[in-house]
């Protein structure tokens, strides 16, 4: 059975596509109002519209504005071109409008009784294209004017120009319309209606008529027509005019605006927009109800005023009735106009399908990867019943490809994208193969002749170009065109279906019984012919479409030169950043680093461990061979990947990055800089679709991991490396065993050092791996080979080893414990006991400082000899036994003495104290057996030979140690009183007893270096000092009376002056404190010497205050005329008289000589001649 039998309707009739608005031809109409499919859709809109106007016959209202919004082709135009013929209920060929669309409803009888209420009235709709009927001048009220010029074109005025139609207005109202075109008809020769479009070349006609038929003067007609008056609309005019015409109307008649494309017209025009509200919101409230305005737009009235919205909020409450047009139905109406089939074909269809179920099911099965869930094919028989020949997916797609279409091609904008055009598509399609039977299926390519005709040249250049390569055979076949015509119509629909083979396949079917594995073939072959010309290119497994440009871009990026290397390196990148990212494997407890390969180049820095290789494609086939792999892979894991396209992948990213960057993409055009932009999207492509192939080619993989060649269980890529990895650690490091107990921190280092959890000899879990350290020890030694605790860490990190630095620092502290190892840091010795250790062992910073080698025992004479000479020497009972412990006990005990040494020496600064250098020396020898202490037999060796240094240091310094412990206090007093004594010594002269005393205190506190000291006369300084103290304090009493009896007489001689006179009270009060003062200071005076010099000053206070009271108590003096008054008086000069105290002048003193007499006096007479100079006299107190 033929497909152009099947149809109840004639697949070849002619279907208008596309439905406009003014298109109103008979035939036409009657096929749009016979065909038009209610859809589940456009019922429920049916509904609200319907429901919302019908009230407004029962109830005023201001909500007469409709907004039907939906992109092109979803029937917006068709819905509202019906609309208006159900209202107005138009008869067509003798039918009204509203009974054809009966039967339309007759599974909602209710939906129907609500059209028929609404259109029983009498009803005129204005049905018109803005964009077409609008001024192409657009300013502020281009709306307004639009409406005016459709009103008066529907009352029959001249819409066109309203000047005229204002005339004519003019003139009907004058009740003198047919006169007027009658007389214009007699004076021009051509009616009226014919003429008026042009009447501005009919300037006499009309002035003549105008003066016969309304009695206009020629001068007022004239002004008239050359627009000396102008003629201005505004809302409120047309409107009031509006509603003028409504009224005189039956009260149930209904005027409708119903206006197409008003969104595209207006778009984001403030003016257009405020005019359009303005206009519809005076309608409403001025015609309440009887005028409405339904508006179509291609977007929702929200999405044009979004980004205004506070400007526009009240446009949308202008148009409360809102219907939203989708192609979601496409598909039903497509079903019911073109596929509806007859009895026959329906029966026909089904058997097919029974028959051939699972065939359609395989043949027509997506990969889930590379197609949506609802792109699918049949589903029952009813299903391929209505699709047939098509497949469900097509609508799906189409739909797809129309909106795709128009967004990327300037001739595609004026393509539909909904039912309208996949109408005409799905026509044309199943015509070009009406012919075949019943097994024939419509493979997609057929749809892109429905629109080659709207895309742009350089798209179907391209594929014009291919049509005439296939024609002249070269090189291309004709079914490759047919393939890139269909990569064309999927060119932009990669997010809903990929263009893998498979996928174009499964879209290149045309027939049930085709032959699916010799299509692939096939297709596979014309898709290589197409890329070896550049028609299309590649991504990964995609295939895509390629314009004239593209193929010249695409054709320099081919050309354009990559480096192995950069492939190479990013390879490396690919495999250790993504899909292998570990910097270090974890085995049990261990994390091992290993160096990464790839092709035998290194990725990132290198530490001479295990190797994992990885060998792409780009190694040679003889490096491959496995004998040599077997014996290359030692120490490594080599992974040798199967043949795959992420070498071409990574080769084409690379290729296009290289590109890029040699453009100045900036300065290109635009349409060029968009192929750009697309060709780096698809370099990530590239490498997205690279790291899948190489994760997948590495499962896949062949694995030699250290001489053998291993199989790998099953896994993921990262498992396959981990366990490849895990096969080499367990046959590389076949030393790591001999760690049996780990190390967690520090903590457990000292552990080990101080013994806290011994163990028998040779019995630790870490005894083999000590063996192993010590092993080398003793090669080093013999190589006279210095050996760094950095040289243990990296020998037995590596391989064989492969330990973990803490649990080498803690096999090397069993060692030490163990006494089998000599650690040394800065040439000396380290104890077990030190707490920087374990910093030694383990810093990085420390570990290249610190010297690690074989131990040597001390003699055991010499060990035997130091620890009696030990116990002797410091009076001790328990020296330890073992060498490490009497070296530690030697070192701890001596720095002990040391620091006593030192101490010592340090309480003699400042001080004269006997027998310094005899504790210096003792510091000395100290220090010497101190000095030794790096080595540990050279420290025993000097102890035993210092041993008699040592003993007479202890010896000597016997009494320097009961001095500071019980005599330095007395001779530190006595010390200092002598000190303190220094210039009373003439006054302390004077009693022998006392006298003598203090030059033996002197005699005893004297130290002279280098000369025996005798301790023992130090208890006789306290007795001596007293005898000293007694005289010296009998002395002080005496001199502190006679300064007191002189305060006495000071103060005396003071008050008596300043009695009963009150001027000279202030300096009497003021005596009184100075005395008290001085009265304190003499009592707390404890020298002699410093005592005598108190009563001068004591004196001259005296007489100071004394001149201060005659000058304030003296009478004022009367001057004395002068006899010659030219010889001024001469003022009276004070005589100046310096008070001296007599036991100043006159010192105390015991004289037993003439010559101590005679220097006495003569002291005395050169005291009184100073005392004499630049003063008149002196006065002795």
């Amino acid at each position: 059975m033929q497909i152009q039998q099947m149809f109840k309707d004639d697949i070849d009739r002619k279907i208008n596509g596309v439905v406009k608005v003014d298109q109103d031809a008979n035939d036409v109409l009657i096929q749009e109002l016979n065909e038009y499919v209610i859809t589940k859709e456009l019922k429920k809109h049916f509904i609200t519209f319907f429901n919302n106007y019908g009230e407004s016959f029962d109830e005023k209202t201001a909500d007469i504005g409709v907004w039907i919004s939906g992109f092109f082709g979803s029937g917006k135009s068709h819905f509202l071109k019906i609309l208006s013929y159900i209202l107005a209920n138009k008869e067509v060929d003798g039918v009204k409008t509203v009974e054809r669309f009966r039967n339309k409803f007759d599974d909602d009888p209710a939906t129907f009784m609500l059209i028929d209420k609404a259109t029983k009235g009498e009803t005129d709709t204005i049905l018109f294209n803005i964009d077409i009927e609008g001024s192409i001048n657009k300013d502020a009220t281009a709306v307004l004017r639009v409406f005016a010029k459709m009103f008066y074109n529907y009352l029959g005025f001249y819409g066109e120009d309203l000047k005229v139609a204002k005339l004519e207005q003019f003139i009907e109202k004058q009740g003198k319309t047919e006169q007027f075109r009658k007389v214009f008809e007699e004076k021009n020769g051509e009616p009226w209606l014919s003429t008026r479009d042009a009447f501005a070349f009919f300037e006499d006609d009309i002035v003549a008529t105008l003066e016969e038929v309304l009695g206009m003067s020629e001068e007022s007609a004239r002004n008239w027509f050359n627009g000396t008056e102008t003629i201005e609309m505004s809302i409120a005019q047309l409107v009031s005019e509006i509603k003028e015409y409504v009224n005189s109307k039956p009260e149930n008649f209904r005027l409708l605006f119903m206006i197409d494309e008003v969104g595209q017209y207006i778009g984001s025009n403030t003016d257009h927009l405020i005019n359009l509200q303005s206009l519809v919101e005076k309608i409403g409230s001025e015609c309440e109800g009887k005028v409405w305005v339904v508006c179509t737009g291609q977007e929702a009235l929200d999405e044009i005023i979004k980004t205004r919205q506070d400007e526009f909020s009240r446009i949308q409450a202008r148009f409360k009735t809102r219907l939203s047009l989708s192609s979601s139905s496409a598909d039903e109406v497509i079903q019911k106009r073109i596929l509806a089939k007859n009895s026959d074909a329906e029966k026909k269809l089904t058997e097919v399908y029974n028959a051939n179920d699972s065939v359609l099911r395989n043949l027509l099965q997506f990969n889930k990867d590379d197609a949506l869930l609802d792109i699918r094919g049949y589903e029952t028989d009813g299903d391929f019943v209505r699709n047939f020949p098509f497949v469900p997916y097509q609508f799906i797609l189409m739909q797809k490809v129309f909106s795709e279409i128009r967004k990327h091609g300037n001739a595609g904008k004026h393509l539909s994208g909904g039912e309208r055009s996949m109408l005409s598509g799905f026509q044309e399609a199943a015509q070009k193969i009406e012919g075949k039977d019943e097994y024939a299926l419509a493979p997609f390519y057929l749809f892109y002749d429905t629109v080659h005709t709207f895309l742009d040249g350089a798209i179907r250049r391209v594929i014009e170009r291919c049509e005439r390569a296939a024609d002249e055979k070269r090189g291309i076949e004709p079914q490759d065109v047919n393939v890139l015509k269909l990569l064309y119509l999927i060119r932009y629909l990669d997010n809903d279906i990929k263009s893998t083979l498979d996928t174009i396949v499964i879209l290149m079917a045309d027939d049930i019984r085709m032959d699916k594995i010799n299509m692939r073939k096939e297709v596979s072959a014309s898709l290589d012919r197409l890329l070896n010309q550049n028609y299309i290119g590649r991504s990964g497994n995609t295939y895509s479409f390629l314009t004239d440009e593209e193929q010249d871009i695409a054709r320099e990026i081919k050309d354009t030169s990559v480096d192995t290397a950069q492939i190479t390196e990013r390879i490396g990148h690919l495999v250790f950043g993504d899909i292998y990212d570990k910097k270090k494997f974890r085995y049990e407890i261990y994390d091992f680093s290993y160096d990464q390969y790839v092709d035998g180049t290194a990725i990132g820095s290198v530490t001479g461990g295990m190797k994992l290789n990885i060998m792409s494609v780009a190694t040679d086939d003889t490096e491959k061979a496995p004998l040599k792999l077997q014996a290359f892979s030692k120490n490594q894991a080599i992974v040798v990947l199967g043949d795959s396209k992420y070498y071409e992948s990574i080769e084409n990213a690379l290729k296009i990055r290289k590109y890029v960057k040699t453009r100045n993409v900036a300065q290109l055009p635009k349409s060029v800089q968009d192929i750009i932009r697309n060709q780096q999207d698809e370099a990530t492509k590239y490498e997205n679709d690279a790291l899948d192939q190489i994760r997948a080619a590495i499962v896949d993989a062949d694995f030699y991991v250290d001489g053998e060649h291993i199989e790998i269980k099953g896994g993921d890529a990262k498992s396959k490396l981990d366990q490849a990895l895990e096969y080499l650690v367990t046959h590389v490091y076949f030393d790591l065993d001999l760690v049996g107990k780990h190390a967690d921190s520090d903590a457990d280092i000292v552990e080990i050092l101080t013994g806290a959890n011994p163990s028998m000899p040779g019995m630790s879990p870490n005894s083999g791996a000590a063996a192993k350290i010590e092993e080398f020890l003793e090669m080093q030694e013999m190589k006279n080979l210095p050996t760094s605790m950095a040289d243990i860490q990296s020998r037995y990190q590596g391989i064989p080893s492969g330990w973990r630095e803490i649990d080498i620092a803690a096999v090397v502290a069993l060692l030490i414990y163990e006494q089998k190892v000599t650690i040394k840091y800065s040439g000396m010795t380290i104890q077990p006991s030190d707490s920087k250790l374990p910093d030694m062992l383990r810093k990085k910073s420390e570990i290249g400082k610190t010297v690690i080698s074989k131990r040597h025992v001390v003699k055991a004479s010499q060990m035997k000899e130091a620890r009696e000479f030990l116990r002797d020497y410091l009076e001790v009972m328990d020296v330890p036994a073992d060498e490490d412990g009497l070296v530690q006990f030697i070192i701890d005990e001596l720095s002990k003495l040391q620091a006593h040494y030192d101490d010592l020496n340090k309480k003699y600064d400042g001080h004269k104290y006997p027998d310094q250098n005899l504790v210096r020396e003792a510091s000395r020898t100290v220090a010497d057996v101190l000095s030794q202490r790096s080595d540990n037999i050279a420290l025993i060796d000097r102890l035993v030979a210092r041993e008699d240094a040592l003993y007479d240091a202890k010896d000597h310094l016997a009494n320097v140690e009961s001095f500071f412990k019980n005599q330095v206090t007395v001779f530190d007093d006595a010390a200092k009183y002598v000190e303190d004594l220094k210039n009373d010594l003439d006054y302390i002269a004077k009693d022998q007893e006392a006298n003598d005393a203090l030059n033996q205190m002197r005699l005893i506190t004297h130290i002279i270096d280098g000369k025996p000291f005798n301790y023992k006369r130090i208890p006789e300084l306290n007795e001596l000092k007293a005898k000293v103290m007694n005289s010296h304090n009998q002395m002080l009493d005496e001199k502190r009376a006679g300064l007191k009896d002189i305060v006495v007489e000071c103060l005396g001689a003071i008050h008596e002056k300043a009695y009963a006179h009150d001027e000279g009270k202030q300096v009497s009060e003021k005596a009184d404190n100075y005395y008290t003062q001085q009265k304190e200071r003499i009592d707390e005076t404890k020298s002699l010497a410093l005592l005598e010099g108190f009563s001068v000053q004591l004196w001259n206070y005296r007489d100071d205050a004394l001149e201060k009271i005659e000058v304030l108590i003296a009478p004022p003096v009367t001057p004395v005329k002068p006899i010659n008054p030219s010889d001024p008086p001469k003022p009276v000069v004070k005589k100046i008289i310096k008070p001296v105290a007599r036991q100043q002048l006159f010192p105390a003193k015991t004289l037993t000589s003439d010559e101590e007499i005679d220097a006495y006096v003569e002291n005395i007479r050169k005291q009184m001649k100073q005392y004499l100079q630049g003063s008149d006299g002196i006065k002795i107190n």
